[in-house]
Parts: structure tokens; sequence; C-alpha cells
């Protein structure tokens, strides 16, 4: 009994591996694997590219030449986001390349793409409390608007969290609540900037300009 039940499996298991390698299925799953490991591979080169020409182009004192290297970075991040659609810091790397280019609200298109619930994934917690903290420094640098101004407070109280301790992000919330005139959580937020930097002139300027 036990000796045919052993003979039918061993037919089964020849039958399913002669079926797959008639139709080459083992040769295109190893394709399909060799090529995302490529593919990744590559794009992790074109952001590592990009990333050295955006510093590059933050430490140039010619104007041509940081809009040039800036150009080229975002460049390097489109390549890497078209063989890694799913990888946020590419976003990242092209929003940051696109602001100092000063195409604002293109930055800001790529920061919603990089904070999207399907890329966010591949961001530690630091990493999306800067996005999010830049988003909203992006969103205060366009318009102060009040549906701005509001978006932006829902970015930075999600940013301190994940960040702690980050004086400019505590110093553009308490920026963001005396825009909206709420003078209590302003002194509040300036107080923690404080906290965190006791050195902070910004902080400083900011609590005695609200007063008591």
């Amino acid at each position: 009994m036990w000796t045919d039940l052993l003979l039918q499996a061993a037919i089964i298991l020849v039958t399913i591996f002669m079926f797959l390698a008639m139709h080459d299925i083992p040769q295109k799953i190893f394709t399909k694997i060799r090529y995302r490991n490529r593919a990744g591979f590559q794009a992790k080169h074109h952001f590592v590219l990009g990333a050295q020409l955006l510093a590059q182009a933050r430490s140039s004192e010619s104007r041509s030449s940081t809009a040039s290297l800036a150009q080229k970075a975002e460049s390097e991040a489109d390549k890497a986001i078209s063989l890694d659609p799913k990888d946020a810091a590419s976003y990242i790397l092209k929003a940051l390349a696109l602001d100092l280019q000063g195409f604002k609200s293109s930055a800001l298109d790529s920061l919603d793409v990089a904070l999207s619930p399907l890329a966010s994934k591949s961001l530690t917690d630091k990493e999306r409390g800067d996005a999010l903290f830049k988003r909203a420094e992006l969103k205060m640098s366009m318009n102060r608007r009040s549906s701005h101004v509001d978006s932006a407070i829902h970015d930075l109280t999600r940013a301190v969290k994940l960040l702690g301790h980050n004086a400019r992000a505590f110093c553009l919330l308490g920026d963001c609540y005396e825009t909206k005139n709420m003078k209590t959580e302003a002194r509040a937020a300036f107080q923690e900037a404080l906290k965190v930097e006791p050195t902070s002139t910004v902080a400083q300027a900011a609590i005695d300009r609200l007063g008591s």
C-alpha cells in the first residue's frame, strides 16, 4: 500500500516537473528574479549618483552651476524611479532637486508620492519625519492660505512625533500656529524648540514677540 502511494506521488511530481520544463517556467521565474535584482541595483546606482549631484549643487557658489547640477540630479532620480517606482527615497531626491531649481509645486507633488501609502513603506520613521517636515516647509513657502497652513500643521504634528528632538520642526510648527493667530499653541511649540536647542535665536525671538 505505502509502495503504491509513494509511486503515485513520484509519478505526479515527475509530471509536474515535465509540465514546468515544457513551458520554460523555471527559467522565466529565474529571469524575472534576476531582472528584479539587477533593476534594484541600477536604481540604487542612479539614486547615489543623483544624491552626489545634489550635494554638489547645494555647495556650488555659481547659480548656473547649481541649476545644472540640480537638473542632472533630478534626471538621475527619474531613472531610479523608472527602475524602482516603490522606493520613496528617489521621489524625495527628485523633490529636493526640483526645489533647488525653484519648482516648488512640482517638488510638492513628488513629496506627495513619496509619502503615499505605497511608497512610504520603504522609509524609516526618521526619513518619513524629514519628508513631512520638508513638505510642510514647501507648503508654507508657497502659500500661507488657511488651508495650506492647516495642512502644514498636520504634517508637522506628525513630523515632531517621528523626529523627536528637532528644533527646526518645532519652530516651523510655531510659525504655522502664529500665522493662524493661535498664540498659546505657537508659544508652546517655540518653547519645545528651545528645550531642544537652548541657543535658538529664532525660537527665543518668537517667544519674546508673542509675550507671556
